[in-house]
């Protein structure tokens, strides 16, 4: 079973949000938006300060709708979400030891969204490298190496990660891509590539924000770099690399807050947040939108992320 209860009101809330999506933006076809959304009642045990355990935090029931929410897509950054998990999984486990340098790259993986600094987090995870093309015999230890990440978020049993891919570093669009061992690895078509869900998303945040995901101290840690600004005026010059603007945060009042990692390409517009409204019950939101004429969209993801605060709003 999936990790939230599905019900009546959320049901006819979500269908009407992506009713009202359509209806404002005709271009998004139904089958190029994906969608989970998880809404947490009183008493409210996220954002605690990882105040519960793991087992009385799972066995708390919580609600959410999902449209496509287990339909595999191309996650772009917001993978990262998985490699920040797993190297603090690591770290803990004292699989790996920090250093300025891997503390630079988890920061900047998560608050800038580099690519090479999640190249670097990738690499210690897995103890691989990028570089020429391998033979045969070392290229299956290289590949069996690489997909410990994946390995890793299988071993915690969850149903929303059976259908997951998260073993492939990020490349910007353009000319940069994967070369070398690493083309090797993705396939000629493509076919290994990151593959997510918005349900997987939307359970890991669901971890982070309980205060559960590795520890509460290590949650916490996470929490701080996903935070949020919506504050124009401190918000960084390049529009593409604030991921608040064309996401979710776009539309959310100042007063609001929010933590979150977006994700974007030629093909692909994605952010998955946790939202706090003043007064207001929070929630979590997670939304992939596919296409590439969607992709350079800035207009669909704040106006979901409207319309689900203003659904929240009707909540009391």
């Amino acid at each position: 079973m999936i990790f939230f209860n599905q019900d009546k009101q959320l049901e006819q809330l979500g269908n009407s949000i992506l009713e009202a999506t359509w209806a404002a933006l005709p271009t998004l076809n139904r089958d190029q938006i994906a969608l989970t959304w998880i809404v947490y009642d009183p008493p409210v045990l996220v954002n605690t300060g990882g105040a519960l355990t793991p087992n009385a935090f799972w066995s708390h029931p919580v609600r959410g709708f999902a449209y496509r929410g287990a339909e595999r897509i191309y996650p772009a950054s917001v993978v990262k979400l998985f490699y920040l998990v797993a190297i603090n999984e690591w770290l803990e486990k004292g699989m790996t030891s920090s250093n300025k340098e891997l503390e630079r790259a988890i920061r900047n993986m998560i608050v800038d969204s580099s690519n090479d600094a999640t190249s670097l987090v990738i690499d210690i995870l897995s103890g691989t490298t990028s570089g020429p093309e391998l033979s045969t015999g070392p290229f299956e230890t290289w590949k069996y190496q690489r997909n410990i990440v994946n390995r890793y978020f299988q071993s915690l049993g969850w149903l929303e990660m059976e259908k997951i891919n998260v073993c492939q570093k990020t490349w910007y669009d353009g000319c940069d891509g994967a070369y070398g061992r690493e083309r090797a690895f993705v396939g000629e078509l493509l076919e290994n590539r990151n593959m997510v869900t918005t349900n997987a998303i939307a359970r890991l945040l669901h971890s982070i924000v309980g205060g559960v995901a590795v520890s509460s101290e290590r949650s916490q840690a996470m929490m701080a770099l996903m935070k949020r600004s919506l504050n124009v005026n401190e918000l960084p010059q390049n529009f593409e690399e604030d991921q608040i603007r064309g996401f979710l945060g776009g539309s959310l009042p100042q007063e609001a807050q929010i933590w979150s990692k977006a994700g974007w390409t030629s093909q692909v517009r994605h952010d998955a947040a946790y939202i706090e409204l003043p007064d207001k019950r929070p929630y979590l939101l997670v939304v992939f939108t596919e296409g590439k004429a969607i992709a350079y969209n800035r207009d669909i993801l704040p106006f979901v992320s409207q319309q689900v605060a203003e659904a929240i709003s009707s909540l009391g």
